[in-house]
C-alpha cells in the first residue's frame, strides 16, 4: 500500500474472509495484498496469513490475524453514506445476513464484529436540517429504527 494512513483492523485468523467478505460487498473495494508470516508468532504458524491488504470504499486497511487479544467494539465503526432505501437494503441486508446483527439508528455489526453505520444521506441532511422542528421530527423518527427507513425519515421531516 501507498497510503500514509492505513486503518490495521484486528482478526483472529479470519482478516482474509472479512476483507474478501468487504471486498465483494461494498463499491471500490477490493483486496490488494495477501502476506504470509515468515515464521511462527504467538497466534500462527509460518505461512499462515499474517495480513492482507484491502480497501472499503476506497480506504486503505490491513487486516491482521493476531490472535484472540483483541476484539473489535463500537468504539470503531465505518459510517457508509448510502444513495437510496435500496442501497441501504442492500448493505444491511449483506452484513446482517451474513452473521452479523443489528443494532440500533442504521448501526450493525459484522459476523466478525465490525460495526457499520448504513447512513442514508437522506438522514444526515434531515438531521442538519436548519429547521429545527424538521431535524428534530427526523431525529426523533431515527431513534425509533434500527435499519433506516428512509421513506419515514422524509415523512417525519416534512412533518
Amino acid at each position: 500500500m501507498t497510503a500514509r494512513n492505513t486503518i490495521c483492523l484486528w482478526y483472529d485468523g479470519t482478516a482474509l474472509e472479512a476483507a474478501t467478505f468487504y471486498a465483494e460487498t461494498f463499491d471500490d473495494s477490493a483486496v490488494t495484498a495477501v502476506r504470509r508470516a515468515p515464521a511462527d508468532y504467538p497466534s500462527g504458524k509460518e505461512g499462515d496469513v499474517l495480513t492482507v491488504e484491502f480497501t472499503v470504499l476506497g480506504i486503505p486497511c490491513i487486516g491482521l490475524n493476531g490472535g484472540p487479544t483483541f476484539t473489535h467494539s463500537e468504539a470503531f465503526s465505518f459510517q457508509v453514506a448510502t444513495r437510496d432505501q435500496a442501497e441501504t437494503d442492500r448493505l444491511w441486508n449483506a452484513i446482517v445476513g451474513n452473521g452479523g446483527q443489528e443494532s440500533a439508528c442504521g448501526w450493525c455489526k459484522d459476523k466478525w464484529g465490525l460495526s457499520w453505520q448504513i447512513t442514508p444521506r437522506v438522514l444526515t441532511e434531515a438531521i442538519a436540517d436548519p429547521d429545527q422542528a424538521a431535524a428534530r421530527r427526523a431525529f426523533e423518527a431515527m431513534m425509533t429504527m434500527r435499519k433506516i427507513d428512509v421513506a419515514a425519515i422524509e415523512a417525519a421531516r416534512r412533518g
